[in-house]
């Protein structure tokens, strides 16, 4: 008999999950807490990598459809140091091997690609109940019950199904970012949409940051990176946008001017994204019916590998899954322990890249990773 599957999150790494299940003929039904596909936006643009993401891709069968997404020149790359000296570029055309698409199409993409009644939404799960030999019940803020053979915690940074399985809550990284958007950049913040170039850029110094993206429609989309404690930033109202922005950028007095107006010329009002993360050897005994994936098993500062990772999980998870039908705790199992092996690697990395981008040697750290990289390639 095919079990009940319940997933948790309508985040990337969860419609992965539903559709390489689709596509292998299991149904599941995914539980979303947001109301509706636009109830907010997605965020920015996301590299997706060959050896994880497309492959999750592939799997899902989707990568024809992937390849209509792609953002030509996204993966171009360029880093200042804060007086506006170019230390590196890589205008690559976009053909490489970690094409940027817009993270809100590509969601659109999976959405689409299920049968309508998949996706469940404006469903909060209030709390899963495990009623012994492996099923959960859920029940969830509309006072919906459901009862699931298998329950897959796709439910992000502060995870609802993790209790379940792990003791483990996230810590603050030590880093917060401010996110911020120039529109219609090229005619109205020129200089800024000059230096970010048609794809990335990063300008660095110790300790700080500031990171910006082309994306489609000419908006820049930048990231204001701060190696402060939480409480710095809780000092700060956000409600008052004009004050907000203005803390922010005296942090970065002096730095060129293009860089800087990424800061003060923001076209809305500044979002503040502390970032938290798991222990990098995150893992937790096998639970009967139960598992995570994404950032609900392997929070990690940003990385570019993120999405990936939550990609191949759910990809990997739901051939586990069709290989084994009839032994889901095999399927669980060999998953698990694959996993926890990679997603120990990245985190790792992670680590490693804050190290990079703020530590004491940025940027010349920064340039430095990617000249090895170019020379490797």
């Amino acid at each position: 008999m095919t079990p009940s599957i319940a997933i948790i999150g309508a985040g990337l790494g969860g419609l992965v999950l539903a559709r390489v299940l689709h596509v292998n003929g299991i149904a599941a039904k995914v539980y979303e807490a947001e109301a509706s596909p636009d109830a907010r936006a997605q965020g920015g643009m996301l590299d997706i990598h060959e050896h994880d993401g497309q492959r999750a891709l592939k799997a899902a069968g989707l990568y024809d459809e992937f390849v209509t997404l792609i953002h030509p020149g996204g993966e171009a790359t360029r880093v200042f140091d804060a007086t506006g000296n170019l230390l590196f570029h890589n205008d690559d055309d976009g053909t490489g091997g970690r094409p940027e698409v817009p993270r809100g199409a590509l969601r659109q993409m999976l959405i689409d690609s299920l049968p309508r009644d998949t996706i469940h939404w404006g469903m909060k799960l209030i709390e899963a109940v495990p009623s012994g030999g492996g099923p959960h019940t859920l029940r969830f803020g509309d006072g919906t019950t459901v009862v699931a053979d298998l329950l897959v915690g796709a439910d992000g940074a502060w995870s609802k199904v993790r209790p379940l399985l792990s003791p483990q809550t996230p810590t603050y990284a030590g880093v917060s970012f401010v996110e911020t958007y120039l529109d219609d950049a090229d005619d109205r913040h020129g200089p800024s949409a000059a230096a970010v170039g048609p794809g990335g850029m990063f300008a660095l110094a110790p300790g700080k940051g500031i990171m910006a993206h082309r994306e489609p429609g000419a908006v820049v989309h930048a990231y204001i990176a701060l190696l402060r404690s939480e409480d710095w930033f809780r000092a700060i109202d956000f409600a008052d946008a004009r004050a907000a922005r203005a803390t922010i950028a005296a942090e970065f007095e002096g730095w060129a001017p293009p860089l800087r107006a990424l800061i003060t010329d923001g076209t809305s009002a500044p979002i503040l994204r502390r970032i938290y993360s798991l222990p990098a050897n995150h893992t937790w005994n096998r639970v009967p019916g139960i598992t995570l994936i994404g950032d609900a098993a392997h929070l990690m500062p940003p990385s570019g590998e993120g999405a990936n990772l939550a990609m191949i999980d759910g990809a990997e998870l739901g051939q586990a899954l069709a290989a084994r039908p009839h032994d889901v705790e095999a399927a669980l199992t060999a998953f698990e322990q694959t996993m926890f092996h990679r997603s120990a690697a990245a985190a790792t990395d992670a680590a490693a890249l804050l190290a990079t981008l703020f530590g004491p040697a940025s940027p010349a750290s920064l340039v430095g990773m990617f000249d090895t990289a170019l020379a490797r390639s």
